[in-house]
């Protein structure tokens, strides 16, 4: 299946580092090779690059290695098709518009027999499981909340509407709005808190470590999830399978 990568910060930091890792499980040190995306928040705006192309050789994934672009809110794919072809539309993140704010979501899993009934605002473009998951619970989110709801308002309604998908199979995936990030884990998703006092780390899947004393103010704080541990020397925390967790300027918070 996917493989899943999120960042959430106090203030915007690159994600270079984490993704140069990332990146590679996208067809060289894993076989997650049928396209990839990523997804940067920058205040209300949003950069969104995908490509069919594998993590591991696409020329837009040798970009986002090689420019520092920051972000408080990050998420990026890599995909091994469950369901749709290999083609653009189907690769994650998507993205919609809800109260005048980007969404962006992506899935790790494969849901079975999942049609939703969709009549809102929000259809599917590909032919993807994550995609209709997606879209429905922005429809059902648009029906709970007349107006933006506060973040605890929103992690309220998600556990109320989450485990209405995962009973069709695994969902895994992460959620952002730009102001927090929503993960929730069915298998396996885990998760660090990098702030002071800031250490070093070493990738597992390429050979490159990082200082993050050097390139960190004391009091920058940055979340990282992501499917399977990235670095080989960091205490990584997993989620329980069926918890929602949401992450706000680089913390979790309290469930």
């Amino acid at each position: 299946m996917c493989q899943l990568l999120g960042m959430n910060c106090n203030v915007p930091t690159d994600v270079m580092f984490s993704f140069a890792g990332f990146a590679e499980r996208g067809g060289r040190t894993d076989h997650h090779g049928d396209g990839w995306g990523i997804a940067f928040f920058e205040d209300r705006g949003l950069r969104h690059f995908v490509d069919h192309q594998s993590a591991s050789a696409s020329p837009i994934a040798e970009l986002i290695r090689r420019y520092p672009i920051k972000s408080r809110n990050v998420i990026a794919h890599i995909r091994k098709a469950t369901q749709g072809a290999v083609t653009l539309e189907n690769c994650h993140p998507f993205v919609r518009e809800l109260w005048g704010r980007y969404w962006v979501f992506a899935h790790n899993g494969d849901l079975k027999d999942y049609a939703p009934r969709l009549h809102g605002s929000f259809h599917p473009v590909g032919h993807t499981d994550s995609e209709r998951a997606f879209c429905w619970l922005l429809q059902e989110l648009a029906k709970s909340h007349a107006d933006v709801p506060s973040i605890p308002e929103l992690t309220l309604t998600l556990r109320e509407l989450v485990p209405q998908i995962a009973r069709h199979g695994t969902f895994n995936f992460l959620l952002s709005n730009g102001e927090a990030l929503w993960a929730h884990a069915s298998t396996q998703l885990y998760y660090v808190v990098r702030q002071h006092p800031f250490g070093s780390a070493t990738l597992r899947d390429e050979d490159l470590s990082v200082n993050f004393a050097e390139h960190a103010a004391p009091g920058d704080r940055v979340a990282v999830v992501v499917t399977a541990p990235l670095t080989t020397d960091e205490q990584w925390t997993p989620l329980a399978p069926g918890e929602l967790r949401v992450f706000v300027g680089g913390a979790p918070q309290r469930a």
